[in-house]
C-alpha cells in the first residue's frame, strides 16, 4: 500500500530518499526553498521556505510520512535554529497531524563530543562541542515532543559528488593527525538514504539510531588508504578536524533493527567511486 510522503529538504541525500520511495511506489513531494525539484521519477516537487510559514500553506494534504534534512544556506547559528527548530515547529504547525504516522528527522553525530578512541552509541550521553550540535539537539527533543518521531544522527557523509577529499589528496596538501589516532566515522550517502527509508517505515522504532558504516577508522588509516589508490603522496602530520571529536560510532542498534549497509567499509565504497572516476 502506498503511503504519502514529503521530504523537507530535498537536496542531494534528500532526492536519493524520494528516489527509493518512489521505487517502493509511493507518492513523494519534494520541498525546497529555490525552485521546486523537477518531477523526474514521479516526485512532485513544491517551493517553500521552512523559515517563512505563511509559504508553506498549500503543503498536500494526506501526508502520513515526513523526512526532515533541510541544509542552511550558512553555518550560523541564528540560521540553524531558524531552519532546524523553528522551521521544523512551522512545518508541523502546517500539517495535517492527525495523518501523520512517522517523521524521521536526519541529526548529526555532531552531537557528541569528544571520546578518544571509545565507543560511543545511543547510550551515550550528548555533548555537543559546537553550536551546530546543540541546535540539531533542540530539534530533535522538539521532533520527539510534537511528532511520532525517529532520530537518525549521520556520521561524516561520502559518495558521488563529495570527493573533496580525494581531490586534496592528489594535490598533495591533506594533512591527517596520527600520534594519537583520530578516529573518522563515514557512511555512504545511497546508504544513508536507505536508512532513511528503512526508519520511515520501521515496525516500533527506538527513538534514536546512529547512522555509519560498520567500521571506524583512523584517519590516518583511511587517507593513507585513498592517497595509495590515487596515487598521491601520503599526507603529512596535521592537526585533526576542529568542532568534531575523536570517537568510534557504533551502529549495532541500525543494524539489529535489519538494516544492511551496502558499504559497511568506507574504504572499499571509496575504491568503488574512484573507479568510475
Amino acid at each position: 500500500m502506498s503511503v504519502r510522503v514529503l521530504i523537507a529538504g530535498a537536496g542531494d541525500v534528500g532526492l536519493r530518499v524520494a528516489q527509493r520511495l518512489r521505487a517502493r511506489g509511493d507518492e513523494v513531494w519534494a520541498l525546497r526553498r529555490g525552485v521546486a525539484a523537477p518531477g523526474q521519477d514521479g516526485i512532485h516537487g513544491i517551493r517553500g521556505d521552512l523559515t517563512k510559514p505563511e509559504s508553506l500553506r498549500n503543503l498536500p494534504d494526506g501526508i502520513s510520512h515526513v523526512v526532515y534534512l533541510p541544509t542552511p544556506d550558512a553555518r550560523d547559528e541564528a540560521l540553524y535554529r531558524a531552519v532546524f527548530v523553528d522551521g521544523l515547529r512551522h512545518l508541523l504547525d502546517a500539517l495535517d497531524r492527525a495523518s501523520l504516522q512517522r517523521l524521521v528527522f536526519v541529526s548529526s553525530s555532531a552531537v557528541y563530543g569528544e571520546h578518544g578512541d571509545a565507543w560511543v552509541d545511543e547510550d551515550t550521553p550528548a555533548d555537543p562541542p559546537g553550536f551546530n550540535g546543540r541546535v540539531l539537539l533542540d530539534a530533535e527533543r522538539y521532533a520527539h515532543e510534537h511528532a511520532p518521531s525517529v532520530a537518525l544522527r549521520l556520521a561524516g557523509l561520502y559518495g558521488p559528488g563529495r570527493l573533496q577529499l580525494i581531490e586534496r589528496l592528489r594535490a598533495g596538501v591533506a594533512r591527517v593527525p596520527r600520534d594519537p589516532p583520530h578516529w573518522a566515522n563515514r557512511i555512504h550517502v545511497d546508504d544513508a538514504a536507505a536508512a532513511i527509508v528503512h526508519l520511515l517505515f520501521l515496525r516500533d522504532p527506538l527513538p534514536l539510531y546512529l547512522g555509519v558504516d560498520n567500521t571506524p577508522l583512523p584517519l590516518d588509516v583511511l587517507y593513507d588508504e585513498l592517497a595509495r589508490r590515487v596515487d598521491a603522496p601520503t599526507p603529512g602530520d596535521g592537526a585533526a578536524p576542529p568542532g568534531v571529536g575523536s570517537k568510534r560510532l557504533s551502529n549495532a542498534r541500525l543494524r539489529a533493527s535489519g538494516f544492511v549497509p551496502q558499504w559497511p567499509d568506507a574504504r572499499d565504497g571509496y575504491a568503488a567511486l574512484l573507479e568510475g572516476d
